[in-house]
């Protein structure tokens, strides 16, 4: 990321202990044919010294490191001019023993994307939409989508510009032109690749009518049997309660009686003896 710090790998494969005195330590970019030297150790040497004045103060090498096999390169204050192809060349007693090249990608987040709505116009005009993002990199993809359905407008309606700042960062102005509907509702997504990222931000425009009247608005029902249904409902539930306070009141203020039930009358059974 830009602005951060990096290190750059580069290591001896087997566990083995140097001797700084017998070490000579670049690290180049460049073509292979005439490279330049971002920072180097030389036999004999106390500290490690530059040769490119864009990586002075910002190449720094481990003395102690490198006496573990370490050759790493640490870069401070990423930019993008860092972004490149490094090489790594670690000689032993005058032996080559590492010759490591790392690519090193850089990236910025872009910053979320502004999208101007435009002003009232006469009818048949068509719309114009500007939408415009800042300080990212690398070079990103501009998308307008419909968020009707999501899909995405045709390319020959947009126009967009990116151009390079004084901080070696890309910014961005995409301009949309549509034909003007009752209601438009479009998106701008700035797209970085190489982050991941994708940053989409709605612009709605449509008519609305203003409202004319007091604050507050009774609206008419629209449906009269649901009303009457529901009057229906409201007037039986307060004569089941009516009817159920009644019965409380006489239970609680007329006295007890016990009832025993209906009894039938039994007929007396006579026996006779027949001699």
């Amino acid at each position: 990321m830009v602005g951060s710090d990096v290190q750059l790998g580069c290591s001896y494969a087997e566990e083995k202990t140097f001797d700084l005195n017998e070490l000579f330590v670049y690290w180049q970019i460049g073509e292979t044919e005439k490279p330049e030297t971002v920072t180097y150790y030389l036999s004999g040497n106390s500290s490690a010294g530059h040769d490119n004045n864009q990586y002075k103060d910002r190449a720094q090498l481990s003395l102690d490191s490198m006496k573990q096999g370490d050759f790493s390169l640490r870069l401070f204050n990423i930019t993008p001019q860092d972004e490149q192809k490094f090489n790594c060349l670690v000689f032993s007693k005058l032996e080559k023993i590492l010759d490591v090249v790392v690519t090193l990608h850089v990236a910025a987040n872009y910053s979320m994307p502004v999208v101007s709505t435009p002003s009232d116009a006469p009818e048949d005009e068509e719309l114009t939409f500007m939408c415009t993002s800042t300080d990212g990199y690398p070079l990103p993809n501009v998308y307008w989508i419909n968020r009707t359905d999501n899909s995405l407008l045709d390319k020959a309606l947009q126009n967009s510009t990116v151009s390079l700042n004084a901080r070696g960062l890309y910014d961005v102005v995409s301009v949309l032109r549509i034909r003007r509907t009752p209601n438009v509702n479009v998106g701008c997504c700035i797209e970085n690749v190489l982050l991941h990222q994708n940053l989409t931000v709605a612009s709605h425009t449509g008519r609305i009518e203003p409202f004319k009247g007091n604050d507050t608005q009774v609206l008419p029902d629209t449906n009269p049997e649901r009303t009457r249904a529901l009057v229906a409902a409201i007037a039986l539930l307060l004569t089941m309660v009516g009817a159920a306070a009644t019965g409380w009141w006489c239970r609680s203020r007329c006295p007890g009686r016990s009832y025993a039930g209906a009894q039938a009358n039994r007929p007396e059974l006579e026996f006779t003896d027949h001699v």
